[in-house]
């Protein structure tokens, strides 16, 4: 049992600023790179995509946020409608997708550090062929660092949490706005909107700005939507506050993201594209690099200095947020008590701030570059995305009498849309990452039976069949992901165009299943008597 309750210290817009300052991380300093060395100009569609996908899911979730204000809601929600067994695996790919961002954050932040003209901090990096890398010892030390701050910020108050992050938020939101704005007006190149991929003319690829989508950092920048939803239990007038935070933080952050990938695109040297497109650009430190080879020195020490800044950010909102989610899945009755207590006096869950740190420092020495961690992270996010759609509807048909804070009109369209076009994001990370991904929601399933195994095996049956949807719905998209077009990475036995209507019926079927598998679990009922 929690020895106390959160604290409802954080307002609206501070709220907000958590769920900015997690989106404007260490995306944004490398998003716009790779994105347009995968798409080209096509790039910035990709950005209106993503943002679009992701604004249907995260509408969703603000309707559950309000529902259910709680601290570590996101792995929560679907514990309510479909019962343990689909609510485990929904917050175990959730965590694993947020607690693995911690360490990655400090890595940018060391990697940007690498590019200071300075014999030491040149140290702190190895450059690999390919465009890949890894932290060296000193490096891994000074990021090992840096999550033991992201850890300090959080252990004693929420409220210093928050007023840490609003100073940090408000500097990130600054420097890429100035950046985008220096670098359109140092020298904007109208035709490199004309250079294709691999050089030539450039011909719009839909697969190419898809798979940008799935893999390019978009997903992973966008995915700090969630924090302000689990930092619910600590908002105040959490009915108000969560929709604004979760819906103006992913607006103010697509506007950043598209200004960034727009004076990216034009400020490139077209000499540089001439050689073999944007494809072949190999930045190890993007716009810094970039603002010197444009002569904006005073901008490279900026860029600098906020690579620093940016990714830290983000560590400290994702390290209050993963505590958070460990608490949430204690509540559920699949981990150790141990790990649901608060603090009495500061009320922050602090046994599950110590397993994290854990956590991210087994991520940090076994996964030493930033690249190498985030595709994995964008297809576990994808992967936790799928049950607030779900959730969220079939609640709406298993307990129609709950308060609904925020009611959002259409919501049976909505949901619909928001899970096929995560099907689709999940089919578009190609195989066989899609596969790898899938697998290792498995490995947490001897977890869930030995909390389950302990409480008596409750509810059984009917726990199988509200989870049996998502347990034949994932091997089944990763079938589809081995078996699609080569466009995607598959074996072929799909067409290109072929696979992505088969990708959106069986999302469709599936969603209606999910659907209807919901019930008025024992959890629910807890929930609405508190």
């Amino acid at each position: 049992m929690a020895s106390a309750s959160p604290r409802r210290d954080v307002g609206p817009f501070a709220l907000m600023l958590t769920g900015l300052g997690s989106i404007i991380g260490s995306g944004w300093l490398f998003g716009a790179w790779r994105a347009a060395g995968l798409a080209g100009p096509g790039a910035i569609w990709a950005w209106v995509f993503g943002a679009a996908i992701i604004t249907t899911i995260a509408l969703t979730y603000a309707e559950l946020g309000a529902m259910f204000p709680e601290s570590g809601g996101m792995v929560r929600y679907s514990h309510y409608s479909h019962g343990a067994l689909v609510g485990f695996i929904a917050g175990w790919a959730n965590w694993i997708a947020i607690v693995s961002v911690i360490p990655v954050e400090a890595e940018a932040s060391v990697q940007y550090m690498a590019s200071w003209p300075y014999p030491w901090a040149q140290a702190l990096y190895m450059h690999l062929p390919g465009g890949q890398g890894e932290l060296a010892e000193p490096g891994l030390l000074i990021a090992a660092a840096l999550v033991l701050v992201y850890f300090f910020l959080n252990f004693w108050s929420v409220k210093l949490f928050a007023h840490s992050n609003t100073a940090i938020t408000v500097f990130k939101l600054v420097v890429p706005a100035a950046t985008g704005v220096a670098l359109i007006a140092s020298g904007f190149h109208q035709e490199n909107f004309s250079v294709g991929v691999h050089g030539g003319r450039d011909t719009l690829d839909l697969a190419a700005v898809l798979t940008a989508v799935a893999t390019a950092g978009i997903v992973f920048s966008f995915n700090g939507f969630q924090s302000p939803v689990n930092l619910a239990g600590e908002a105040r007038n959490p009915g108000r506050s969560i929709p604004f935070a979760v819906l103006g933080s992913i607006a103010l952050a697509t506007v950043i993201y598209l200004i960034l990938q727009v004076a990216y695109l034009g400020a490139v040297p077209p000499d540089l594209l001439a050689k073999a497109g944007w494809h072949g650009i190999d930045f190890r430190s993007p716009f810094a690099e970039l603002a010197i080879i444009v002569n904006l020195h005073w901008l490279a020490m900026l860029l600098y200095a906020d690579a620093f800044i940016s990714p830290s950010g983000t560590g400290i909102t994702y390290t209050a947020t993963t505590s958070r989610m460990i608490y949430g899945m204690e509540r559920n009755g699949t981990l150790p008590a141990l790990l649901g207590r608060l603090h009495p006096r500061w009320g922050v869950p602090r046994p599950a701030m110590w397993l994290n740190l854990v956590v991210s420092y087994l991520f940090l020495f076994f996964f030493r570059g930033w690249g190498t961690l985030a595709a994995v992270i964008s297809v576990a996010t994808i992967i936790s995305y799928l049950t607030g759609p779900v959730s969220a509807m079939a609640l709406r048909r298993s307990a129609p009498d709950l308060p609904r804070p925020l009611r959002l009109p259409g919501l049976p369209l909505l949901a619909g849309v928001a899970f096929v076009m995560a099907t689709e994001l999940l089919y578009w990370a190609r195989w066989p990452l899609t596969g790898e991904i899938i697998l290792l929601m498995a490995v947490a399933l001897p977890v869930y039976a030995w909390s389950q195994h302990r409480r008596g095996w409750p509810d059984l049956r009917r726990q199988l069949r509200g989870a049996a949807w998502l347990l034949t719905y994932l091997p089944a998209v990763a079938l589809l992901s081995w078996g699609g077009s080569t466009t995607f990475g598959g074996h072929g036995y799909l067409s290109y165009g072929m696979d992505l209507a088969v990708v959106a019926v069986v999302g469709v079927v599936f969603y209606l299943w999910g659907v209807r598998a919901g019930w008025r679990t024992p959890a629910l009922g807890e929930a609405t008597n508190r």
